[in-house]
């Protein structure tokens, strides 16, 4: 399936200015405690697809704290992290210290520090947005064996089909005005061709649920770089928000929040 119809996460650095690879220094621990997974079907579909190799090495890059490697390492599969956050990549091999196949080493997707051809898939997981494209797609073609398979993964979550769901959409645009720019800039596609180097790029999609307390809900908004942090005067109304809509919309202490799980994955054309 292409990608007709289908908002894209586009890349860029955000209109605050902050350097991406520290945005999330502060909030990794949340981040770690309550950011959803990715599910398996979708590495065993993309395994089928390019016809992946159990001997294959994987290559992630802005690994954050491992959720992203982790259905790959599940699979068999060898994975190299590349965080350049310390924070995120401290609870990356913290997460993963029991996984033989996987390392974590400090670098950028524009700068990852590997060996030329030393890997047969490189992915990325809710961080292309933040990256150099260009200098991005140079690394991937210099660090991945011919064919050079990539994939990109993002968990979009869901704004409607729950009174819950419509309610924290309409609580995070309140509190962030950064958000609205980012879901704006999600509209474009041209930085994932030029990624690529060619349209032909192919989707994956399935949609799942995750159920949170509201201690897990709560860590799931502050780990959000674009929300208010605690020293924010919005932050105390803002979790106020946050209880009253759990509050209102909890089933047996939990409320579910829907994601699609969308991977974007192809051979790079060389240059």
């Amino acid at each position: 399936m292409t990608a007709a119809g289908h908002p894209l996460p586009a890349s860029g650095t955000p209109a605050s200015g902050a350097d991406p690879t520290e945005r999330f220094g502060a909030r990794a621990a949340a981040y770690a405690r309550a950011r959803p997974g990715y599910p398996d079907f979708v590495v065993a579909a993309l395994a089928q697809a390019l016809q992946l190799s159990r001997s294959a090495q994987v290559v992630d890059v802005g690994c954050g704290t491992g959720l992203s490697a982790e259905p790959f390492l599940r699979a068999g599969y060898r994975v190299i992290g590349v965080e350049p956050n310390a924070s995120m990549r401290a609870l990356a091999l913290e997460r993963l210290a029991g996984a033989a196949g996987f390392r974590a080493v400090a670098g950028r997707a524009e700068a990852t520090g590997l060996p030329s051809a030393c890997a047969d898939l490189m992915i990325a997981a809710q961080a292309f947005h933040w990256f150099d494209v260009p200098a991005t797609r140079a690394e991937a073609l210099r660090v991945l064996r011919p064919p050079a398979h990539a994939a990109l993964f993002w968990n979009d979550r869901l704004s409607e089909g729950s009174p819950f769901c419509v309610g924290y959409e309409q609580l995070v645009r309140a509190f962030s005005a950064e958000y609205a720019e980012l879901r704006h800039r999600h509209e474009r596609a041209d930085s994932i061709d030029a990624f690529f180097g060619h349209r032909r790029w192919r989707t994956i999609t399935v949609t799942h649920g995750d159920e949170l307390d509201y201690a897990r809900l709560a860590d799931r908004l502050n780990s959000a770089s674009y929300m208010p942090p605690p020293e924010d005067a919005r932050h105390a109304p803002m979790m106020l928000a946050l209880q009253e809509l759990f509050a209102s919309t909890a089933r047996h202490g939990v409320v579910t929040m829907e994601f699609e799980t969308r991977v974007l994955y192809g051979e790079l054309a060389p240059d």
